[in-house]
């Protein structure tokens, strides 16, 4: 009965219809924005309450700037960049001082990722005398880059940025993620090679330390304090997307050979997210980490999302992926959209999307989010691919934006010189004074 009842309450969704897939996404996003309270008098812009962490309102914010692009709704694009703008932090490189303390490298760059959508999708840029959404995205590049770690693990970033905060002995597989992501859609917005040339290097890091294996498979991570050869071999689904939509552009990026060595790499994770979709229903996304045993917490709830999210945008940008990526997420968004029956409204969403149409008595920002990029991923025949600034896009840039940013985007150490090494060098004499015991998978 409670199933028949589920499904009979569920959000209709035709998957060939656009205006039935606009009318579900709008649903979808009225109901994740009734957690939002940065836009409430008295509370601070850009800021979810307990139990979300800084990063998620960033995430959170992509998948509005994704809302804007497929649906062409604006509702929310005030409150979006007041947030953006607000958390920028004096640098403009999403160090802000409310958050600083405790922010870690891929906090910080999931910012800049939606960042780097707006500038890409036509997001409508901040007004004048305020950093465009470019400079935000080369900014958080430019800081990030000076902490590229070669002491300790052959490189990599560390977690966390701090050394008193737990996880900064821990290389993780996201935050590399995440600098690979910005640092080949840099390349491709603005054609600068030395942003290709630290993809590349990112890349490189990530398959020899053993993050990633030879059939694309992507770990957790691994300590400082053991070399890294202590991986965590739990796999999420936001850490082989990051990685799909990075290498995606740069197979666009490149050609001949190179090109079709990117294509293979894109060819590869395609295979290996099938670990993520059920086959019973078919082509469902599941997050297998933590729905199987009820374990997912606040960040896991969120996180096929930004598959969904960077799986839509592939097809864009590397073409031949699109009958291999479009039927996971026309099933995922129909078992998606079924199961969003809960809460007051009938229509918030849970986090398992294999149960038939059964809402599973979860609810919150990051179910919705990752239910509103899966539906609203469909509509992605029907909408431009990315710009760059030679294709019509319009975000200004700095590329010596972010605190100790220089002239140019930072080169990856092995091709600077002495001089420049000092600088570059800084954050890697810092030494951990203690061990930080356990798994971690999270993102905050």
């Amino acid at each position: 009965m409670l199933a028949a009842s589920s499904l009979a309450g569920a959000l209709q969704l035709d998957i060939n219809d656009p205006d039935s897939i606009k009318s579900v996404a709008s649903t979808v996003a009225y109901d994740m924005m009734t957690y939002y309270t940065g836009n409430r008098t008295g509370d601070v812009p850009g800021n979810l309450p307990e139990p979300y962490y800084w990063w998620e309102v960033g995430a959170m914010f992509g998948s509005l700037i994704d809302y804007y692009y497929y649906t062409g709704d604006g509702t929310y694009n005030d409150v979006v960049t007041q947030g953006m703008l607000f958390q920028s932090g004096p640098d403009n490189d999403y160090m802000t001082p409310n958050q600083t303390k405790t922010e870690g490298n891929d906090d910080q760059g999931f910012w800049a990722m939606s960042a780097m959508s707006a500038a890409e999708q036509k997001f409508p840029d901040p007004p004048s005398g305020k950093p465009g959404w470019l400079e935000l995205t080369q900014a958080v590049f430019n800081t990030q880059a000076l902490r590229w770690d070669t002491q300790y693990c052959n490189g990599g970033l560390r977690w966390q940025i701090f050394t008193f905060n737990n996880g900064y002995d821990y290389k993780n597989t996201i935050s590399n993620g995440v600098f690979f992501n910005l640092a080949s859609r840099l390349a491709m917005y603005t054609g600068n090679d030395t942003y290709a040339e630290w993809a590349n290097k990112a890349y490189d890091w990530t398959a020899a330390v053993g993050f990633m294996t030879d059939d694309y498979h992507f770990y957790d991570g691994a300590h400082t304090t053991l070399n890294c050869t202590d991986i965590n071999k739990v796999q999420w689904t936001y850490n082989i997307g990051v990685y799909l939509i990075g290498a995606a552009n740069m197979y666009n990026y490149t050609s001949g050979s190179t090109q079709e060595m990117w294509k293979s790499r894109v060819l590869g994770m395609l295979n290996g997210t099938s670990l993520f979709f059920s086959t019973t229903p078919p082509n469902v996304m599941t997050e297998i980490a933590c729905e199987g045993p009820g374990t997912c917490n606040t960040d896991n709830f969120s996180f096929k999302a930004y598959l969904s999210r960077w799986m839509a945008a592939t097809t864009k940008i590397a073409p031949f992926s699109y009958d291999l990526i479009m039927p996971k997420l026309r099933a995922s968004a129909q078992a998606a959209a079924a199961q969003c029956t809960g809460g007051p409204s009938g229509t918030k969403c849970g986090m398992k999307w294999t149960e038939n149409g059964k809402w599973d008595g979860t609810q919150g920002v990051g179910q919705q989010m990752g239910v509103l990029e899966v539906v609203q991923s469909n509509l992605i025949d029907q909408s431009a691919g990315p710009v760059t600034n030679k294709t019509g896009g319009t975000s200004k840039g700095n590329p010596a934006a972010g605190g100790g940013a220089t002239t140019d985007p930072v080169l990856p150490k092995d091709v600077i010189d002495t001089k420049d090494r000092a600088g570059a060098g800084i954050l890697t004499t810092l030494v951990l004074v203690w061990v930080v015991g356990g798994i971690w998978w999270m993102v905050a």
